[in-house]
C-alpha cells in the first residue's frame, strides 16, 4: 500500500474522462426514470409505510429490553469489558508485543481473508471491533424474553441483515484490499465498479439486481442443461422431457422427477460431470423430468391444485401413453417434493395407485420449523405480497431471488458488492450462480395458497387441512415407500424440519442426511469425492436422537439412494428411446419453456 503510483498518461486521462461522462449520462437517465416511477402517490405511500412490520417488531423489542434494565446493563458492561481488552491488546501490538485476538471471525467467514486484516494493527482493530459489536447485537436480539416467537425471529433475522451490511469489508475506507487496489489502479477500480453498478441498475429497470456471474457465459441447451433427450408432452404449465438411454437395458419402472418451479429444473443438469439426470440415466433409469413454464399474467389463476393436475398427474398419464408404464418411481425436489406429497395424498383418496416409491430432496411437509423463511409470512407481509401480485398476476422472480439471497447475505449479496462495485471486477462465470440468477415467476393464486396454507397456517400436516381439486387430503394415509434427503446446513428446508415431516406419513420412510446445503448437498456426484452423508436404520422421535445414532459415510449419497431405488424399480427391459414410443418428440431437450427468462 506504500507503493507510489506512476503518473497517469494522457491516454489514461482521456479514457477516464470518457468513462466519467458515460457514467454521468447513464446516471441522469436512471434518476429521471426513478423520479417518473415515484410520481405515483400510492406507490410513495406504500414505500413510506412499514409493510413488512419491521419497525413495529423493533419497537416491541426495545420495549422488552426496557423491562429488564439490569440484564441490559450487565450485557453492556460485558461488551465494554471486551472492548477494554481489545484496546489493551491493540496497544501491545503497537509497541511490538504479541497479543492473542479478543475476537476472531467464524470458521468459513471469507470477509476478512486478506492478510492485512490480521497483520495491520489498524485493520485488525477495526475487524475485531466490528466482530464484538455485531456479536453483541446479535446475541441481544436472540435472547430477549417476552417477545412472541415470530417477532423474536423477525428481530433476530433483520438484526443479522443489519450487522452483515455494516461490516467494514463493505466500505472503501475500511477494506484494506479495496484501498490497495484503489492506490494501485489510481481509482480505476471504483470507476469500473460504478459502471458495474449502473449495468445492474439498468438490468433491474431501476432496482439493483446484483450480478452474481457472467450471464452471457452460459446458454441453456448449449453449454448447460445439455443431457440428450426429447420433449414428448406439454401443456399450459409444463413440458415433459424424456432423456435418451445410456444403457442397453433399463429398469421397467421409469423415474419421474418433479423439480421446484421457484427455480428451473436444470439444477439437476448443470453440466455432464455433475448432472443427476445424466447419472440416473447411466444407472439404468428411464428418466422423465417436468420442466415448468415461467408463468405470465395469463397463468395468474393457476393454483396449487392446477400444478398437481397439469404437473405430476398429467405427466403420469403421458408416461403411460408413451411406454405403457403402470407404475413409476417419483422424485420431488423442495417445492416439487411438497407437491409430490400432496399428489400422493390426493391419489390415495382417489384410489390411484401409480407411484411405486417417492423420493424427496430437501422437502418440507411440516412447516413448524421452516427456518428463516418464516420471517416473511406474517399477515402484514403476505398482504403486501398479495397486493404486489395483483398488479401483474405473479410474484416477480427477482423478488423471490432477493429473498433467498438474503438468507446467506454475506455470500450471495455483500461478497458481490465488494467484488463488483468496490474492486471493479467482472463477475466470474459459474454455472451454479447462473442457474441461481435465472429466476422464475410464481402465479398469484398458487403463491398465495402456498404462503398461507403451508408456511403461515401449516395445514398440510393436518388431516383434511387442505383440499386438492376438491379432495381433502391426509398425509397419514399414504403407504408409499419413501426416501427423504435432508442437508446439514440447509437454510430453506432445515434438516430438523424435514425429519419432523417424515413422521406425518403412514408408510416406511428412509431418512438420510447429507453434508453442505440446499443445493450443494443435493448436487454432489460420486466422482467428486465431496461431502459425507449420514444414515440410521432407526427412526427415533427427534432429529437429535437420530443424528446421535447415525453413521457417517464419506462421499456422495447418490449411490446409497440408487441401492434403495433399484429395489423399487422392477426388472430390466430394453432401453426406451425418446420419441420412438407412444408419444412423438415435439422438440429436443431441454425444450423451450426453460429458456423463457423473467
Amino acid at each position: 500500500m506504500n507503493k507510489t503510483p506512476e503518473a497517469p498518461s494522457q491516454e489514461d486521462m482521456e479514457r477516464l474522462a470518457a468513462e466519467i461522462a458515460d457514467i454521468a449520462e447513464r446516471s441522469q437517465r436512471l434518476v429521471s426514470d426513478f423520479v417518473d416511477r415515484t410520481q405515483d402517490p400510492s406507490a410513495a405511500v406504500e414505500a413510506a409505510s412499514d409493510a413488512m412490520g419491521i419497525g413495529q417488531a423493533f419497537m416491541d423489542y426495545a420495549s422488552q429490553l426496557a423491562t429488564n434494565p439490569v440484564r441490559l446493563m450487565e450485557a453492556q458492561a460485558a461488551l465494554w469489558s471486551q472492548y477494554a481488552s481489545l484496546w489493551q491488546t491493540t496497544m501491545q501490538r503497537l509497541i511490538g508485543q504479541e497479543a492473542a485476538p479478543v475476537a476472531e471471525p467464524a470458521k468459513g467467514d471469507r470477509r476478512f481473508k486478506d492478510a492485512e486484516w490480521s497483520e495491520n494493527v489498524v485493520f485488525d482493530y477495526i475487524k475485531q471491533s466490528y466482530l464484538l459489536a455485531s456479536r453483541w447485537m446479535t446475541e441481544q436480539s436472540e435472547h430477549t424474553e417476552g417477545l412472541d416467537e415470530h417477532t423474536a425471529h423477525k428481530v433476530g433475522f433483520y438484526t443479522r441483515q443489519f450487522v452483515d451490511a455494516m461490516s467494514p469489508s463493505n466500505f472503501v475506507a475500511t477494506n484494506p484490499q479495496v484501498l490497495r487496489e484503489t492506490v494501485e489502479s489510481r481509482g480505476e477500480n471504483l470507476v469500473r465498479g460504478l459502471q458495474n453498478m449502473l449495468n445492474d441498475l439498468e438490468r433491474g429497470h431501476g432496482d439493483l439486481r446484483i450480478s452474481q456471474t457472467d450471464m452471457d457465459a452460459f446458454e441453456v441447451g448449449r453449454n448447460i442443461a445439455v443431457t440428450e433427450g426429447k420433449v414428448v408432452y406439454q401443456n399450459d404449465l409444463m413440458q415433459l422431457l424424456h432423456y435418451a438411454p445410456l444403457t442397453e437395458t433399463q429398469f421397467d419402472k421409469p423415474l419421474l422427477i418433479i423439480p421446484p418451479w421457484i427455480n428451473k429444473f436444470y439444477i439437476l443438469d448443470l453440466k455432464p460431470e455433475n448432472s443427476f439426470i445424466r447419472w440416473a440415466t447411466s444407472e439404468g433409469h428411464s428418466v422423465y423430468v417436468i420442466s415448468w413454464a415461467n408463468p405470465t399474467e395469463a397463468q395468474r389463476h393457476k393454483d396449487f391444485s392446477a400444478y398437481m393436475l397439469e404437473g405430476p398427474l398429467a405427466a403420469l398419464d403421458a408416461i403411460k401413453q408413451d411406454i405403457g408404464a403402470e407404475k413409476v418411481n417419483a422424485i420431488g425436489y423442495c417445492l416439487g417434493g411438497t407437491l409430490l406429497a400432496s399428489t400422493l395424498a390426493y391419489c390415495t383418496e382417489k384410489g390411484i395407485d401409480t407411484i411405486a416409491s417417492a423420493t424427496f430432496f430437501t422437502t418440507l411437509v411440516d412447516f413448524e420449523q421452516a427456518g428463516e423463511l418464516k420471517v416473511f409470512v406474517d399477515e402484514e407481509q403476505i398482504r403486501g405480497i398479495e397486493r404486489k401480485m395483483k398488479e401483474k398476476g405473479y410474484m416477480d422472480g427477482a423478488d423471490m431471488a432477493s429473498t433467498f439471497n438474503s438468507l446467506r447475505s454475506n455470500d450471495l449479496i455483500w461478497s458481490f458488492v465488494v467484488s463488483n462495485y468496490l474492486l471493479g471486477k467482472e463477475p466470474f462465470p459459474f454455472d451454479l450462480l447462473f442457474w441461481n440468477s435465472d429466476s422464475t415467476r410464481l402465479p398469484e393464486a398458487m403463491h398465495s395458497f402456498y404462503l398461507r396454507n403451508m408456511y403461515q397456517k401449516n395445514l398440510l400436516k393436518e388431516p383434511g387441512g387442505i383440499t386438492m381439486d376438491g379432495v381433502a387430503i391426509d398425509l397419514g394415509r399414504i403407504k408409499t415407500p419413501m426416501y427423504f434427503l435432508a442437508t446439514k446446513e440447509d437454510h430453506i428446508a432445515p434438516a430438523t424440519a424435514v425429519y419432523q415431516g417424515t413422521k406425518r406419513f403412514g408408510g416406511s420412510v428412509k431418512y438420510v442426511l447429507a453434508a453442505s446445503g440446499h443445493i450443494a448437498g443435493v448436487v454432489n456426484p460420486p466422482a467428486g469425492g465431496k461431502y459425507s452423508h449420514w444414515t440410521n436404520d432407526k427412526s427415533p422421535a427427534s432429529f437429535d436422537d437420530w443424528f446421535a445414532g447415525a453413521e457417517e459415510h464419506p462421499g456422495s449419497w447418490w449411490p446409497h439412494w440408487q441401492a434403495w431405488a433399484k429395489r423399487k424399480a422392477g426388472k430390466q427391459v430394453p432401453a426406451r428411446v425418446p420419441g420412438e414410443n407412444g408419444l412423438k418428440a415435439l422438440e429436443d431437450a431441454p425444450g423451450d419453456y426453460v429458456k423463457v427468462r423473467s
